[in-house]
């Protein structure tokens, strides 16, 4: 084990993926001379060179296109946005390329691609850079969503997105790129998409977080032990396939689950969830699901009302206990 940083894994997972398979390359905005954005490419170009690391022009719809056709005839692209605001503007690629593909040519075509970079909030870059879009992407059948929340998620639901034969969006937290963890050095570690993780067990209420939510949820998980109240964490790490026999399980035990996200709760991931919970384990909720999710605005540039907008630790605390019927 290494104690590193989320960036660090992240770079270890494509650094030991582009040794194992020579058909993997990366392709995207500032990725190779830069060393990326955020320096999660770093060293990359050095050690594999300019055919496999690969500078774009600020075209995303044409660098994703090229990516897709270069997994359609067998390599295995990482495509990466330098923020996944910015996907938006390729969403006709993957979305009508890369995930449609398998199915339109009959199966005569995988599309083993990734496409990953930051996704959600950053500090202070106001709305057009901070929107979280795992939901529209979750939407779309034969795409893939992952969103780690730890060093050790990202580098094992990494090497798992590269292997995949399918369209994976990996979307990482601008956020959580410093912040450090445990990590199997093992080039063969690797999680598989579509299994949930309870990062916290607890008997009184479930929290179900992901990405940047994590860490929230297990200070607000600290501070309710003080008073008596176990809180169990589960983070799905995959949106699609969704692991929702974990998030079941853990409903059937406490009897009482909120949801917390820092995206927006309308047509959301949170409300997607909520629905399941309420087709599969009603009879075992004690009360009604809470949501908790960011606020249904554009994010403000202000640091005060940034701050406002996404949920936070005292606001998770006051829905537990709203749940557990402790106000």
């Amino acid at each position: 084990m290494a104690v590193i940083t989320m960036r660090e894994a992240l770079n270890q997972a494509m650094r030991e993926e582009m040794k194992r398979d020579e058909n993997v390359f990366l392709m995207g905005e500032e990725v190779a001379a830069y060393q990326g954005a955020y320096k999660v490419s770093k060293g990359l170009l050095d050690e594999f060179g300019e055919r496999r690391v690969i500078d774009s022009p600020i075209t995303e719809l044409g660098f994703a296109g090229l990516g897709v056709g270069a997994a359609m005839v067998g390599l295995r692209p990482i495509i990466e946005f330098m923020t996944f605001n910015f996907s938006m503007l390729a969403i006709d690629q993957v979305i009508n390329s890369a995930a449609k593909m398998f199915y339109m040519s009959g199966g005569q075509y995988n599309i083993p691609i990734v496409f990953r970079g930051p996704n959600g909030s950053a500090y202070q870059v106001s709305s057009q850079h901070s929107q979280a879009l795992e939901s529209w992407y979750a939407h779309f059948p034969g795409i893939k969503v992952v969103m780690p929340s730890t060093p050790a998620d990202a580098k094992g639901l990494l090497k798992s997105a590269i292997r995949d034969e399918n369209p994976v969006i990996f979307m990482e937290q601008e956020r959580m790129y410093g912040i450090k963890g445990e990590v199997p050095e093992d080039a063969d570690f690797i999680i598989p998409l579509g299994k949930a993780d309870i990062k916290r067990e607890g008997k009184d209420a479930t929290i179900v977080a992901r990405s940047m939510m994590i860490p929230v949820a297990m200070q607000a998980a600290e501070k309710l032990a003080q008073d008596g109240v176990e809180v169990e964490v589960v983070d799905p790490r995959t949106i699609r396939p969704l692991d929702t026999e974990t998030i079941i399980n853990s409903i059937k035990k406490t009897n009482r689950v909120v949801i917390i996200e820092e995206s927006h709760a309308f047509c959301g991931v949170a409300a997607e969830l909520s629905a399941q919970i309420n087709e599969q384990a009603f009879d075992y909720l004690d009360a009604p699901v809470k949501r908790l999710s960011g606020v249904d605005a554009p994010m403000p540039y202000a640091k005060n009302l940034e701050k406002l907008a996404l949920p936070d630790v005292d606001r998770l605390i006051a829905a537990v206990r709203e749940v557990a019927y402790l106000e």
